[in-house]
């Protein structure tokens, strides 16, 4: 079996502007797309069917990809080949409802078949009234999680430069995975915003190891950050590791829900590395050594 050797950082090398200058510029930048998005596009990331409602038809048909979007009067949202299934595809209609025995006529129509089999295999429908209503309580979902971790975070420590720093890193560990979407056009979903939550746990959990090593364990600054880091680093690591195998194979497999969840992941895991042993670091060496002790 191998063993993963986390190296010992000489933080003292650097200065704590030289540290958090790059989790911060990371951190703006992605601001910066997600700006960008909601001034072009309405939204700072793609909204998927689960929000903004429509139809999802899976048609089974010999018809090539390309021409699938011609057998329908209204242009599809997305056409995907689902992976395991020959000539099986799912047809994605979004935005304004529509008429889903209308669509899965035009598919029978329209679409070829080698025998006498259905061409529409399912076909799933939601209402743009009930997606603004799981848009909501979604948003409301994140917004609930974050100030109850802020709640938490704010009683176990009690001191506003330690708190601030464990908040800070979880805002940016969900806001460099909103930038991502908005690049590579994952859509913003039931599946995704549970990815974004559970990132906020792990955010929150890997930097009140890192507060607790520091300011709750005996020993200097340095050796607690290192002590932290030797499981911190090990953990978040092999969950990257993990969170990428699990996209490779629903991508191999056709699942988009668990690709998008398993990059989402990745992403976040990355982020966090560097929130919380660059910015989180930087602002506790400040506190310890410049700021007022607890």
């Amino acid at each position: 079996m191998g063993y993963f050797d986390v190296p010992e950082i000489e933080f003292d090398r650097y200065t704590n502007r030289q540290l958090v200058a790059v989790p911060l510029a990371v951190l703006a930048v992605a601001l910066l797309i997600l700006t960008g998005s909601f001034l072009l596009y309405g939204t700072p990331v793609p909204l998927g069917m689960d929000f903004t409602g429509g139809t999802e038809l899976t048609v089974q048909t010999t018809t090539p990809e390309e021409d699938i979007a011609a057998a329908f009067d209204v242009e599809p949202e997305s056409v995907d080949r689902v992976q395991t299934e020959e000539n099986q595809y799912i047809v994605q209609f979004s935005g304004a409802d529509q008429d889903s025995e209308d669509l899965t006529e035009q598919a029978e129509q329209n679409l070829e078949q080698d025998g006498d089999a259905e061409i529409v295999q399912s076909q799933s429908t939601i209402s743009e009234s009930f997606g603004d209503e799981a848009q909501r309580t979604a948003l409301l979902g994140i917004g609930v999680a974050f100030v109850g971790m802020s709640v938490i975070v704010f009683l176990l420590f009690r001191s506003f430069v330690p708190s601030i720093a464990i908040v800070a890193s979880a805002f940016s560990d969900v806001v460099i995975p909103l930038g991502f979407m908005a690049i590579v056009g994952i859509p913003l979903s039931l599946g995704t915003v549970a990815a974004l939550l559970m990132l906020i746990g792990y955010s929150v959990d890997s930097d009140i190891l890192l507060n607790n090593h520091v300011l709750r364990r005996s020993g200097g600054f340095y050796e607690s950050t290192y002590r932290a880091m030797r499981t911190g680093v090990t953990m978040t690591v092999t969950s990257m590791a993990a969170m990428l195998v699990m996209a490779v194979s629903a991508w191999v497999f056709g699942i988009e829900l668990l690709t998008s969840i398993g990059l989402i992941l990745f992403v976040g895991l990355a982020a966090d590395l560097m929130n919380t042993y660059m910015l989180n670091v930087s602002l506790l060496r400040w506190y310890k050594f410049r700021g007022v002790g607890s």
